[in-house]
């Protein structure tokens, strides 16, 4: 697994350039690639000039937000879906495999049932699409109980549940996007993850949690940096996936209002100093 800078993740707006920058001033491994502004630039220049900034860069790439709109109306579902061949496409001449969207832990307007089916017809034309480009599909299970809590239906809130809706879909190409944060607010444990197979982790997002509260009270969006607190085993976490293969991107996703309000080079450095943190507690370095 490498460490990857997704600079939006910290609260950094960056184009491609600037993020290539960023990250390997900051000795990060990877990078997210934008892949609209990958589009754009490939159509005003060539695939072959966007191949041969990220060669110079020598950086690999993390992943590439799935662009179908598949939670919107049927014509924006459509009309997204259309377009997904073609940025498939270049995602796989350009050597990035990985797409990644997050699952609503709930609704109020479709029961369970009838929600499980409308993922499963949402996802499956667009999943085979990115499987035909050689592609995987990470769906991230959103774990808190206050995130759930009022509305009128439940829905897929932990790993097991989010691999048996990644099972429905069938294509074979999907898996998860998985969360240290959501993996402990939906209370997993560290011997579920060893029951993962690395094919079946797509991407990882790494954050810590806030002392002194619940883990049935924690609050989505109030997070620490990797390993500021300790009250995710992340060491222990981390130590696992290595052991089962995982090969992929490793994200920082921490919503830290103090990260966002530093200097986008302070930013990308502390997350890079946590990543490091993280990997010493897991016997990597």
């Amino acid at each position: 697994m490498f460490k990857n800078l997704s600079p939006g993740a910290i609260g950094i707006s960056a184009d491609m350039h600037q993020g290539m920058e960023l990250a390997k001033n900051s000795g990060f491994d990877g990078l997210d690639l934008n892949i609209n502004e990958a589009s754009q630039m490939a159509e005003e220049k060539s695939v072959e000039y966007v191949k041969e900034l990220w060669e110079e860069a020598g950086l690999k790439m993390g992943t590439w937000g799935f662009p179908v709109a598949w939670n919107g109306s049927s014509q924006q579902y459509y009309e997204s879906l259309s377009r997904l061949p073609a940025l498939a496409e270049l995602a796989a001449e350009l050597g990035c495999s990985r797409s990644a969207t997050w699952i609503p832990p709930s609704s109020n307007e479709r029961s369970f049932q009838e929600n499980w089916d409308f993922h499963v017809g949402r996802f499956g034309p667009a999943a085979e699409i990115l499987r035909d480009h050689g592609h995987s599909l990470g769906l991230e299970f959103i774990g808190p109980r206050t995130s759930r809590a009022n509305a009128n239906h439940g829905f897929v809130f932990t790993m097991d549940g989010m691999l048996g809706l990644a099972a429905a879909i069938g294509t074979g190409n999907v898996g998860l996007l998985l969360d240290t944060w959501h993996w402990y607010t939906c209370q997993s444990t560290l011997s579920d993850l060893q029951h993962l197979r690395s094919e079946d982790i797509v991407c990882i997002h790494v954050n810590d949690a806030p002392k002194g509260i619940h883990v049935e009270d924690q609050i989505d969006n109030v997070r620490c940096m990797p390993a500021e607190t300790g009250v995710i085993p992340l060491g222990d976490f981390f130590k696992i996936l290595h052991q089962i293969g995982y090969d992929g991107p490793v994200t920082v996703e921490p919503f830290s209002e103090r990260i966002r309000q530093m200097s986008p080079t302070d930013a990308a450095q502390e997350t890079k100093d946590s990543l490091d943190a993280v990997w010493e507690q897991a016997g990597l370095t």
